[in-house]
């Protein structure tokens, strides 16, 4: 019986971020009133305070959740991989895919920021940075069984460039285009991992 319960509150609460991250991609995060969320979701006002007791704790869910997801996804990429330069290149391609397929949400992670509580931003970018690690830790493997390889930058810079570019594609993507995320990502990982091959 708590199982069912637990579950059925679960499901509740992913749809209610799932839908405030659209309407906050939308209309901003200012902009959105928690009436305009229950409305949206149909509940009322008061049984989605029973879930979320106000937006930034919606934003915070909505941060928490996809840097969980990115992390564990990232886990998972690398151990997948044959080598390190493969992991390199899965992980760019999975970043691609996954902000394609979720531009809205992607689009609040870094449109809205600086929303976040002053004392919950710290948290937000000790996860980011973990995911950062997992990345430059493929690079420096990779780099480690190819001494002949020099990059003109940091692993660290290297890193962040790929990562930038990845992450602007919430911005520019458009599913009626050339491309899948999958073949987007597949092209990038490539073009971004040409000096390390």
């Amino acid at each position: 019986m708590t199982e069912t319960v637990t579950s059925r509150a679960d499901l509740r609460r992913a749809r209610v971020t799932e839908i405030s991250a659209e309407i906050f991609s939308r209309r901003g995060f200012r902009a959105t009133s928690m009436n305009e969320i229950a409305a949206a979701v149909g509940l009322s006002k008061p049984t989605l305070y029973h879930y979320f007791r106000s937006k930034e704790e919606l934003l915070v869910r909505i941060y928490s959740d996809v840097l969980d997801e990115s992390l564990a996804l990232g886990r998972q990429t690398v151990a997948d991989a044959a080598t390190p330069l493969d992991a390199i290149r899965d992980l760019i391609r999975s970043r691609v895919v996954y902000t394609c397929e979720h531009q809205a949400l992607l689009k609040v992670c870094f449109e809205e920021e600086h929303e976040l509580p002053a004392e919950l931003a710290e948290e937000v970018l000790r996860r980011r940075r973990a995911f950062e690690r997992l990345f430059v830790a493929a690079l420096q493997r990779h780099l480690a069984e190819h001494p002949e390889l020099r990059l003109p930058m940091t692993a660290k810079v290297y890193v962040n460039m790929c990562l930038g570019a990845v992450n602007w594609c919430y911005k520019w993507y458009r599913p009626s285009g050339p491309s899948t995320p999958h073949e987007l990502g597949r092209q990038l990982g490539v073009t971004l991992t040409a000096a390390l091959a």
